[in-house]
């Protein structure tokens, strides 16, 4: 720390060894600050606030019906792409500051000039904004912010027309195209229904669900026509039994007929699992075959051993009307369960025909309907869009989205705001001090000198032997002070320029006020 102040010191006397150079500079600086403040002329700067009003009474109205954009945002950004080159030529136009320009270079530095001067500020959050020009002429400065004012409020206001209708046309022509997709869309489902109507695409159950209730189907049309067969027999026998034995009627082999209807159980069982292609399925129809060929020779055998020539159960005088009835309606009720069982019969070989493709076709149908369904909404969300566009479009024309209110017309200060003398002037009195006080530093640093022996041995490297001490004389001391005092003087006199300087600045404001 010691070492930092022996170096200060040092500093400190080599700088006094130039002090008049630095009186000379900062008196040079100060009068030409001095003279540049006062030279630069008078600027009055002009303002006027201006109030976005965005609440209107039709927004929270039809809140989810129309397109309502973020009107705050888009002033903001109004607001800040305001002072673009084009505006500010509309302005300088509108303002007469074109006028007396001789080239085109003089009127691109009067638009950097008022880019660079204009100023439009937001005051906090409440859509206030305060256009700012300042200009020597009071009247250019007025006129330069009416002018923006202008463009301001036709910015805010133009535009929107174009916007919805550039947006409806747009909407229209994308309802078009969709419209001719989803035409051609319902076409190709359509075409697919129809080359697949066995497919029962609309249905809510998949192919094996209904291969699964066919096969159900014709297992109980199957049971309902053994039941019937067994009621028939049934009748057959107590009319055998009523004519004697010596009747050539109906005749049963029971224990045939049960083996058989367990076959059939058993074939229901294995169709509802494999085709008729497999080889179980193909075995079991085999043996029910065989099976029914035994009962066909059965029969026709105890037939022969029966009387052959008596008539028919139901013509015999000696049957009751009521066994009749009932031998008819069974047998009538048989054929009609026979045609049930081969209809069912039939579709079921249908459904297993077609249980190899229908996955490919339940798919392809799938991707038709995906495909109609997205082209379908975009289709309704663009028609809904543009009557939500038609509905702001009429509300744009009874309601505008932003009202722009003039708060402060544009209007002058009375008294120059710039440039402010009472405090450039002291700025300048401290800048020439400033620069004379550098200018001992520098003038030191140029031409170094040596206070002490230390300083000097340390610069040199060289041994020192000895030093010569001076001492100083009455007349030393009175030519040091009054050195002293020329040297306050000098800087007191500019102290006291700079004071008489703003006093005049101070009086000049006064009297125009």
């Amino acid at each position: 720390m010691d070492e930092v102040f022996r170096l200060i010191r040092i500093t400190l006397r080599g700088m006094w060894q130039h002090r008049w150079l630095g009186v000379a500079v900062a008196w040079i600086t100060g009068i030409v600050l001095g003279v540049v403040v006062f030279m630069t002329p008078d600027k009055y700067g002009a303002s006027a606030r201006i109030y976005v009003d965005t609440d209107s009474v039709l927004r929270p109205l039809l809140s989810g019906l129309v397109v309502q954009g973020n009107t705050e945002q888009k002033i903001a950004i109004l607001s800040r792409t305001l002072i673009s080159r084009p505006n500010v030529e509309k302005l300088v136009r509108m303002a007469d500051l074109d006028l007396g320009l001789k080239s085109a270079k003089e009127k691109e530095a009067v638009i950097d000039h008022v880019i660079s001067t204009l100023k439009i500020k937001s005051v906090g959050r409440d859509n206030l904004y305060v256009i700012e020009y300042q200009d020597p002429v009071p009247e250019t400065a007025r006129k330069v912010v009416s002018s923006l004012t202008t463009i301001f409020v036709e910015s805010g206001l133009g535009g929107n027309q174009t916007d919805s209708d550039s947006a409806r046309k747009f909407i229209d022509d994308q309802i078009k195209v969709y419209q001719k997709k989803l035409e051609e869309a319902e076409g190709r489902l359509k075409q697919f229904r129809i080359q697949n109507l066995d497919a029962q695409l609309d249905s809510e159950k998949d192919g094996s669900a209904r291969l699964n209730e066919l096969s159900n189907q014709l297992s109980q049309a199957r049971l309902e026509l053994r039941e019937a067969e067994n009621a028939k027999a049934s009748l057959r026998q107590q009319i055998i039994g009523a004519e004697g034995a010596a009747g050539t009627g109906i005749i049963s082999v029971p224990e045939m007929d049960s083996r058989i209807d367990a076959m059939k159980q058993n074939l229901d069982n294995l169709l509802q699992k494999f085709t008729e292609d497999h080889p179980d399925v193909r075995g079991v129809r085999r043996v029910i075959k065989d099976l029914e060929e035994q009962k066909k020779r059965e029969i026709e055998l105890r037939r022969k051993q029966a009387a052959g020539n008596s008539s028919s159960l139901v013509n015999s005088d000696s049957v009751s009307p009521q066994l009749k009835a009932a031998l008819v309606s069974a047998e009538s009720q048989i054929a009609s369960l026979r045609a049930r069982v081969g209809e069912y019969e039939s579709r079921y070989a249908r459904a297993v025909g077609n249980a190899k493709r229908m996955p490919e076709v339940e798919a392809a149908y799938a991707q038709l309907n995906r495909d109609y369904g997205a082209i379908k909404k975009n289709y309704d969300d663009l028609v809904q869009r543009r009557e939500s566009a038609a509905i702001s479009q009429g509300m744009s024309t009874v309601s505008s989205v932003a009202e722009f209110r003039l708060i402060d017309p544009p209007r002058v200060s009375p008294q120059p705001v710039a440039p402010d003398r009472l405090i450039l002037l002291p700025l300048a009195f401290l800048a020439s001090l400033a620069a004379g006080v550098f200018a001992c530093f520098a003038a030191y640093q140029v031409r170094p000198t040596f206070s002490d022996a230390r300083s000097l041995r340390e610069l040199t490297g060289l041994p020192l032997l000895g030093a010569v001490s001076h001492f100083s004389t009455m007349t030393d001391q009175l030519r040091a002070r009054k050195e002293k005092i020329r040297l306050m003087g000098g800087v007191g006199a500019l102290a006291l320029s700079y004071v008489v300087a703003v006093l005049v600045s101070f009086i000049m404001i006064s009297r125009a006020v």
